[in-house]
């Protein structure tokens, strides 16, 4: 069975919901405490076991490239004012048996269209597609918990096919999602037998949301190419896997973790107080600021 040794990021999008801060800067290079949105999602397919990360970008995104290249200026720096520490951090950004590759995507046509333009690259393997936006945390991860993509991992090894992420959502909201149908509603993975692209509450057929974490195998390539635009009149990449439901095994996995929509305001920042708050140093200042403001 092919292992998953390569993961796509679709970070083509202009963050139009969070303007003006995104008119110059990538939304996906908007920090969480201290860190940007874009090596959240990095550090976890490559605890994953992932070494390959291909990034589908657009005009004005060349930071996140210069993220994850080497700053020489910035690294001598550190080493002539003797700050270790700091020097270990840049370095761990990269670290030496990672390979990043960069493809522009031209026109932002929707996410089946970014993760088509990851083929080249991708080719005949399966792969993994994690979107930046949803940060997301295995239950305990802070304490050496597995990540939501290694938990995927562990699912795909299992019951090799595509692995979908699902969280429910409350039916109200089921028009901002991808929903799936599926059978044996108490398995942690369970077989999909359908997927809506953001249905309305009263025909969704469940209020199994899928997330943004992804286990692809190739087959997904063609069957992009195949569908007509969707919802939004974009290429949907929820359409490309539907088509293959009866042809390929697609599994729903109920990850144990947590996920926080970064791209909305309020998740972005229930990221960043929820993770201020974890953080040894921060915590405690953090928490007394909190309740002092709370009255």
């Amino acid at each position: 069975m092919p292992e998953i040794n390569k993961a796509v990021f679709p970070v083509g999008g202009l963050g139009t919901r969070f303007l003006p801060a995104t008119k110059a800067i990538p939304k996906e290079m908007l920090p969480v405490v201290d860190k940007p949105l874009i090596q959240y999602a990095v550090e976890e397919a490559y605890a994953a076991g992932i070494r390959q990360m291909i990034f589908i970008t657009g005009r004005h995104k060349r930071a996140i490239g210069d993220h994850f290249d080497a700053a020489f200026e910035l690294e001598y720096e550190l080493e002539k004012g003797d700050k270790q520490e700091l020097l270990e951090l840049v370095h761990a950004i990269k670290p030496d048996d990672m390979a990043c590759n960069f493809i522009r995507q031209p026109r932002p046509l929707g996410l089946g269209h970014a993760v088509l333009c990851a083929e080249p690259v991708v080719g005949d393997e399966p792969f993994a597609v994690l979107l930046a936006d949803d940060l997301m945390l295995g239950r305990d991860q802070h304490q050496g918990g597995t990540t939501v993509l290694q938990q995927m991992v562990q699912a795909y090894a299992e019951r090799p096919g595509i692995v979908l992420a699902v969280q429910d959502v409350p039916r109200a909201e089921t028009r901002r999602y991808g929903v799936v149908d599926v059978r044996g509603v108490n398995e942690t993975a369970a077989e999909v037998f359908g997927m809506v692209e953001k249905p309305v509450p009263e025909v969704a057929p469940s209020t199994l949301a899928v997330a943004g974490r992804y286990i692809l195998t190739p087959g997904v390539f063609d069957s992009i190419r195949r569908q007509p635009r969707g919802a939004g009149g974009e290429i949907q990449l929820t359409d490309g896997i539907a088509a293959l439901i009866g042809t390929e095994k697609v599994y729903a996995f109920r990850y144990d973790g947590k996920r926080y929509d970064c791209g909305s305001k309020e998740g972005f920042l229930e990221a960043t107080i929820d993770l201020a708050l974890a953080d040894p140093k921060l915590g405690p200042a953090v928490r007394a600021h909190m309740m002092k403001a709370l009255g």
